[in-house]
């Protein structure tokens, strides 16, 4: 008759092999491959400019010379909620991806677990037990009571083999998704960096509005006096009084205006750099901020490789398609893997002994039978996700190429208006002047003066905001080439 020895070596043995199997054929894996990222077909050049390198990859420092513009963006950097926000969803993706490694490896628990069970006569452990009972070999601590307590006190492991790669393509959509978020965090970056200059160039015009408006307010002072010396001469009527006062109320209305839309542009400059409202410190005057002479956007397909948004959007395609090949991966059987080991008695004074040792190990196939249509629909949500990502990955480049090509046009646009309205402001200016002189002399009605003083006025306001939609279209460029996450 077997010894109890030569039972549990033979059990050892047994489960030894059953491992040994089950491993194997772990190795013997199909995996479903995921669907490559396609690539896109983007035009050879911007607007048939063949450029080499493109501003995108420039330094903030060396396209913005404005030290005060570099400080508050540094600032926005350190300090900026969103970009907080978007670090952590880079550290919500890597714990996403630690959680899917940890589903390669097997599962240990400690247990310790005690029990109770009462059979009945007529059951087979009932009578069983009482037959062993009989039996001349067993004695003593040997003796299956009746409740029987069960207690177990060791490690029980359960392991999912990855035979069909299910499990490494669900590690490998994680990691793809923490590179997305990295990405998305670039993006946030490129976006702030722009962002912040944007709202730093438009205080800039801002200010030389309020200095425009100022010295028309004076210049305009001074015309309500001279007009009134001309009534006392009986020259002008009251109503030219009233026409030179209600000019200059109305320019006197719009520094008002101008001086409301500072303090909103300083706030919400300031809720970028995580703060709360304070007096902005600004450098030199739009007026003497230099737009480059020449702009370079180098090639399309460097902004592919660069942006962030097309970067991001490739790797979530790319997610999506693994995403695919798990939910296919569904379909088929799984092999789990449950071995224990520990001391396992019916006695709790024998529970530490020895010959308590247990151990074992089952291992099973799994196949989906009236689940499917459950698979079904998840494996159609991830085809459809899929898909989404693509057109969405499509619309990212197009609108990249589009902006790119925006501001380029923009930027060239914007320096012949420039150049013309310069023209425009210095003849008006002539012309204020030579309708005052000409007022003097009685050459020239009040009217006349009033529109030319009018024309100066708007002529520089305008010439101030096509200064600014120049650094906006810089800036703008800059943000669609990808430029300010280094």
């Amino acid at each position: 008759m077997p010894t109890v020895q030569s039972f549990k070596k033979h059990s050892l043995t047994y489960g030894l092999s059953l491992v040994v199997f089950l491993t194997s054929l772990s190795g013997c894996r199909v995996v479903h491959t995921p669907s490559k990222t396609p690539d896109m077909s983007v035009p050879a050049s911007f607007i048939g400019r063949t450029d080499s390198v493109g501003i995108g990859n420039l330094d903030r420092k060396e396209l913005f010379s404005d030290p005060y513009l570099v400080r508050l963006i540094d600032t926005a950097l350190g300090q900026n909620p969103d970009l907080k926000m978007a670090i952590q969803r880079i550290e919500i993706a890597r714990a996403g991806f630690q959680i899917s490694q940890g589903a390669l490896l097997p599962t240990v628990n400690a247990v310790a677990a005690a029990g109770l069970d009462r059979y009945g006569r007529y059951t087979m452990n009932g009578i069983g037990n009482y037959d062993t009972n009989l039996s001349e070999n067993i004695n003593g601590q040997s003796r299956i009571p009746n409740p029987t307590p069960d207690f177990f006190l060791g490690f029980r492991s359960s392991w999912e083999l990855d035979i069909w790669g299910k499990l490494r393509n669900r590690r490998r959509a994680a990691y793809t998704r923490v590179l997305a978020s990295q990405e998305g965090r670039n993006l946030v970056v490129t976006a702030l960096t722009s962002e912040v200059a944007r709202l730093y160039y438009t205080l800039l015009a801002l200010d030389g509005e309020l200095d425009i408006i100022r010295e028309n307010v004076v210049l305009q002072q001074r015309a309500v006096e001279l007009v009134n010396v001309q009534k006392a001469a009986g020259r002008v009527t009251e109503l030219a009084v009233q026409q030179f006062t209600a000019q200059l109320l109305n320019t006197r209305s719009l520094e008002g205006k101008v001086r409301q839309e500072i303090v909103q542009v300083e706030n919400q400059l300031n809720a970028l750099l995580g703060r709360y409202p304070q007096p902005i410190a600004r450098g030199r005057s739009i007026e003497d901020q230099k737009v480059p002479a020449s702009v370079v956007a180098g090639l399309p397909v460097q902004l592919v490789r660069r942006r962030p948004d097309i970067r991001q959007a490739e790797r979530e395609l790319e997610a999506a398609n693994v995403d695919v090949a798990v939910a296919q991966a569904d379909f088929l059987p799984s092999l789990t893997l449950t071995p224990y080991i520990g001391l396992n008695s019916f006695r709790a004074a024998t529970l530490i002994d020895p010959a308590s040792l247990a151990l074992g190990a089952l291992g099973g196939l799994t196949a989906p039978v009236f689940n499917r249509r459950l698979l079904k629909g998840n494996y159609a949500v991830s085809v459809a996700r899929s898909k989404e990502a693509y057109y969405a990955y499509q619309k990212t480049i197009l609108n990249g190429v589009s902006e790119v090509v925006s501001s380029l046009k923009g930027l060239e646009n914007y320096r012949g208006v420039a150049d013309i309205q310069d023209q425009e402001v210095a003849m008006l200016r002539k012309a204020a002047t030579t309708s005052n002189e000409l007022f003097i002399n009685g050459y020239a009605t009040y009217l006349e003066v009033i529109t030319a003083q009018r024309s100066v006025l708007d002529a520089e306001l305008s010439r101030i905001e096509t200064k600014r939609a120049q650094f906006l279209s810089l800036i703008e460029l800059y943000r669609s080439l990808g430029g300010g996450w280094q």
